[in-house]
């Protein structure tokens, strides 16, 4: 599919250590254009899949599939940090091998709804403020636990004192968290050292290649029996000009441009209208 500038989706590769707000100013540069955002924001020291979209279509990321989301990890046997990764080492240990078997068992065991802390270096809200900020200024707060979803985890390699593996989880899961509860299930201490995210949903690097958007789109498409030009010019909608009239969000399709409605008790409002393919 072609896209102009204006309106571009694709996957860019970030690189550690770098945040994910400099890489986007970076793409901006690179691309020349003014509107641009990304989706699912990546830790500084880890790398890989981000979802980019220019002009419209930054709008659309709260519609994309862009769950389950697979990751590669490494976990530093004998480290310790704050912040659950390499950014925050506060000291670095020297630890007998573990035996093979039990790391393979271990990893391989966290599957299914998994019980976590976040880490304390999180965008968590706390008290209207980032935990990363509390943390970073040594404020005193307790993060609930919450629920993450480990659809598939696999066991890499282990070459002491590095534990790889790959995880494929749901939507807010911290996989330094989980590199944690796998050391504490080994009796160790640990830190992740590498993490690249390789994918979310469909979405994976193909060199920045342009997507079309109605493919990740998570919406049923209803059909409209209206003209195009109504819709195009934003006009009032009835429900009788609409197949489905169950209340819910739907895409609405045309040659050139898409439109998102919402349709609720028998009214038809737009979500987003007028997005051009």
């Amino acid at each position: 599919m072609s896209q102009s500038l204006d309106n571009r989706l694709f996957v860019a590769k970030k690189p550690i250590n770098m945040s994910s707000n400099s890489f986007l100013h970076r793409i901006k540069k690179r691309y020349k254009v003014k509107k641009a955002g990304f989706s699912g924001t990546l830790d500084l020291f880890a790398c890989g899949c981000l979802i980019v979209a220019f002009g419209q279509y930054p709008k659309l990321f709260r519609f994309l599939q862009k769950t389950p989301k697979s990751y590669k990890a490494v976990i530093w046997l004998g480290a310790q940090s704050e912040s659950f990764d390499i950014e925050n080492v506060t000291s670095i240990d020297l630890i007998d091998s573990l035996d093979s078997l039990k790391i393979i068992d271990t990893v391989n065991s966290f599957v299914g709804d998994i019980e976590y802390v976040p880490p304390k270096f999180s965008a968590k809200w706390v008290d209207g403020k980032r935990a990363y900020d509390l943390a970073r200024d040594d404020v005193e707060f307790e993060l609930k636990k919450s629920i993450m979803n480990i659809s598939n985890i696999k066991f890499i390699s282990y070459s002491h004192p590095f534990i790889t593996f790959e995880a494929e989880v749901s939507e807010g899961s911290y996989i330094r968290s989980l590199a944690q509860l796998i050391c504490d299930k080994l009796n160790v201490k640990g830190t992740l050292s590498y993490l690249e995210r390789l994918n979310e949903g469909k979405f994976v690097y193909m060199d920045e290649q342009a997507l079309n958007p109605l493919e990740f789109i998570d919406l049923p498409v209803n059909e409209y029996y209206g003209t195009k030009e109504w819709m195009y010019d934003g006009k009032k909608l009835g429900i009788d000009y609409f197949k489905d009239k169950n209340d819910g969000e739907y895409l609405v399709v045309f040659d050139d441009f898409f439109s998102i409605i919402q349709i609720q008790n028998e009214q038809v409002d737009y979500i987003l209208n007028k997005v051009l393919l």
